[in-house]
């Protein structure tokens, strides 16, 4: 069940394996690589001790492309829909994750990027 909270981080790299080593180094963070189509994907296990999310390292796609957060919705087109009433533009329209579920990504008010995700109900 969707609860509104951050559930999941994005890193972009221009030389991903290389960056999931830094990481994998400097706070021990455990990586494997995903089978995403189109795109270089390394998921992130942060370890179970305490609080914590885990996330991913990815291809980066732009040079400005920042570290995303995703922020667990209900519903992503509910929230696009409230998002922008309130002021925010879509940064990344809908997107499914075959099997898994949705991401989407809007810019708030004050330009930051935040992304969507949509647990897929089964």
């Amino acid at each position: 069940m969707a609860n509104n909270r951050v559930v999941h981080f994005e890193i972009p790299a221009n030389q991903p394996e290389a960056l999931t080593k830094f990481y994998s180094d400097l706070f021990g963070w455990t990586f494997q690589k995903a089978p995403v189509p189109g795109t270089e994907y390394w998921l992130c296990d942060t370890g179970s001790d305490g609080p914590g999310i885990n996330g991913a390292v990815t291809q980066r796609q732009h040079p400005q492309q920042p570290w995303m957060n995703y922020v667990d919705v209900p519903s992503i087109d509910e929230a696009i829909e409230k998002a922008t009433r309130l002021g925010a533009k879509v940064a990344l329209p809908k997107m499914p994750v075959p099997g898994v579920g949705a991401v989407a990504a809007i810019i708030d008010p004050q330009g930051n990027v935040c992304g969507l995700w949509e647990q897929l109900q089964r």
